[in-house]
């Protein structure tokens, strides 16, 4: 397969397929307000997570759940239990190749005839490339300027095509569903139902593994990866509180949840938590992010401390975002009992990494 950009065709704007059966179409980012009810009531049934489940395994594997032994340190404010979902064994070392390949498994051929595109940094941009390989169609991604050269190179040995953009412009097309710049069938990195319920997968392989699970604890950067664990887990175990977790330099939905309603975040900083931490809650995702238990805001140190600890224990590599989810469940503010961190992801550079866990040569 080649995967390219067909410069001479006009950019297409991406349908909306999700909310309540209804179809948005954007190019703005704003929603048109006779749609406003059904955003207010948006939902992932666990019925589309399920189907999902009959489809994703052609691309993605079923990661395991394991426990780890923690030190007397953590005392009585930590987790009884604390186990991590392995999802940086992924084929592309992230969970989002859950969410693509349920995307593109459901596209026609009218909509893959110019090829699939995406927005991401990094690894919804893996994700997407390698389902659009599967499916044999071309593929472009618009990758912010903050990813790491390690998710660079796996998007090129995947054969997309890169168009480089600023953090803001990616995020703009985040929120518009679309750019002038980019031909094709947009894949939303996030906020797209079929996405999410590849996503939630995730949570029906954590309930088979430990079905009295007390809380999960996921990283946060548009919230696919949360709305598809709540729709599973919501629909088995409702019982069970979900947590976002975000760097303190970027935790737009800890400020939305305080603030009763979706927030920009103020003084948002790049870090090496690049996977997680966007600069503002979407409109859209705000119905499925708002009934989570809350969000566990840590710092950039808790996160490199929680790197090391999942290469100690584990013997994984762990990147910014996944390593949130990690440094969330030790603060001990997801609980005590049996709680599980999502790995996110294992995409980071090697040598950024060695430094933050403290390696030396």
């Amino acid at each position: 397969m080649h995967c390219g950009r067909r410069g001479a065709r006009p950019a297409r704007r991406e349908k909306r397929p999700s909310v309540l059966g209804l179809t948005l179409v954007s190019s703005t980012g704003t929603i048109p307000s006779v749609l406003a009810t059904a955003l207010r009531s948006r939902r992932i049934p666990l019925e589309a997570v399920r189907d999902a489940a009959t489809a994703v395994y052609d691309a993605a594997v079923r990661t395991p759940l394991i426990r780890i032994d923690l030190d007397a340190e953590f005392g009585s404010r930590g987790p009884a239990e604390l186990y991590l979902k392995l999802e940086v064994l992924q084929p592309i070392g992230s969970f989002k190749i859950r969410g693509a390949y349920n995307v593109i498994r459901q596209l026609t051929r009218e909509d893959l005839k110019d090829g699939v595109w995406t927005v991401s940094a990094g690894n919804a941009a893996q994700g997407v490339a390698y389902a659009a390989r599967k499916a044999g169609v071309r593929c472009s991604v618009m990758v912010m300027d903050t990813a790491p050269d390690t998710k660079i190179r796996a998007i090129e040995r995947l054969g997309a095509s890169i168009v480089r953009a600023t953090y803001d412009e990616c995020w703009h097309t985040v929120e518009a569903h679309g750019s002038d710049r980019m031909t094709g069938y947009f894949v939303p990195p996030f906020d797209d139902d079929r996405f999410i319920a590849g996503n939630g997968t995730v949570g029906l392989e954590i309930l088979e593994d430990l079905p009295d699970v007390d809380a999960i604890v996921a990283p946060l950067g548009g919230g696919g990866l949360l709305a598809g664990i709540a729709a599973a887990v919501g629909g088995l175990k409702p019982g069970t509180r979900l947590y976002a977790a975000e760097p303190e330099t970027a935790a737009p939905l800890a400020a939305s949840l305080a603030a009763g309603r979706p927030e920009h975040f103020k003084g948002w900083t790049a870090s090496f938590v690049d996977g997680a931490g966007g600069k503002s809650v979407l409109d859209s995702m705000w119905p499925l992010l708002a009934p989570l238990s809350g969000s566990i805001v840590v710092t950039l140190d808790e996160a490199a401390a929680a790197m090391k600890l999942v290469a100690e224990r584990a013997h994984v590599i762990a990147e910014g975002a996944a390593a949130c989810a990690v440094a969330a469940a030790l603060t001990g503010r997801a609980g005590r009992g049996k709680i599980v961190a999502v790995v996110s992801g294992g995409n980071i550079d090697l040598p950024r990494f060695a430094s933050l866990v403290g390696a030396t040569t």
